[in-house]
C-alpha cells in the first residue's frame, strides 16, 4: 500500500489534489481511499490531506502518520508543521518550489516543481493566491510512476469545475519540468 500525505494551506487545492490522485488511481483500476484534515478552516492555514493506494481493498481509515510519499503544496509548511513527520525510511518529498532538490537536507529522495510559477502563468487561482494542486500532481505522476500522466490529465479534467485545459496544461507543464534530486 501506498500512503500520500498532503500539505498545504487553505485556497491551495489540497484537499482537491488527494480526491484527484484518488480518481486517477481508481480509474487505473486500483483500489484507494482519501480523505482531508481540517484545523482552523480559513484560506492560508494549514491543511492535510490523505491517500492511499492499493492493489488490494483498504481497510485501514486512519489518518497517515507514516507516508511513503509527502506532497508540499507550500514549502513554508516544512518550516511551520510537522510535513516531514513519520516519513518512512525510503519515502520520497514532492515539492512546490523554485528551489533545487539537493538545497533541502531531508534525507529523502526529494522532487521539486515549480508549481506555483506554471499555476501563474495559465492564471489558476490569482498571483497573490495561485491554485497549485494539478500542477503538483504532474509532478507527482512523473516522480513516483504510480499514476500515468494521462490519467492524471483525463481526472484533472473530469474533477475540474472550470479552466478545465488550463489545469490540464498544468498537470502536463508539471511533469515535464519536475526537477529529480
Amino acid at each position: 500500500m501506498f500512503e500520500i500525505r498532503f500539505h498545504g494551506r487553505g485556497g491551495q487545492g489540497t484537499v482537491t489534489a488527494s480526491r484527484i490522485l484518488a480518481l486517477a488511481a481508481f480509474e487505473e483500476g486500483k483500489y484507494v481511499i482519501s480523505f482531508p484534515f481540517f484545523g482552523t478552516e480559513r484560506r492560508g492555514a494549514p491543511v492535510t490531506a490523505f491517500t492511499r493506494i492499493d492493489d488490494q481493498p483498504i481497510l485501514l481509515k486512519t489518518q497517515i502518520y507514516n507516508p511513503n510519499i509527502v506532497v508540499v503544496l507550500d514549502p513554508w509548511v516544512l518550516d511551520n508543521g510537522d510535513a516531514a513527520s513519520g516519513i518512512s525510511q525510503d519515502g520520497m518529498f514532492i515539492i512546490n518550489t523554485r528551489k533545487k532538490p539537493e538545497d533541502f537536507d531531508l534525507e529523502r529522495k526529494t522532487f521539486t516543481v515549480d508549481a506555483t510559477s506554471i499555476a501563474v502563468s495559465l492564471e489558476l487561482g490569482t498571483k497573490a493566491n495561485p491554485i497549485v494542486n494539478t500542477a503538483i500532481l504532474g509532478a507527482f505522476a512523473k516522480a513516483t510512476g504510480l499514476v500515468s500522466l494521462e490519467t492524471v490529465v483525463h481526472a484533472t479534467m473530469e474533477s475540474s469545475p472550470n479552466k478545465k485545459q488550463e489545469n490540464a496544461d498544468a498537470v502536463r507543464q508539471a511533469y515535464i519540468s519536475v526537477r529529480i534530486g
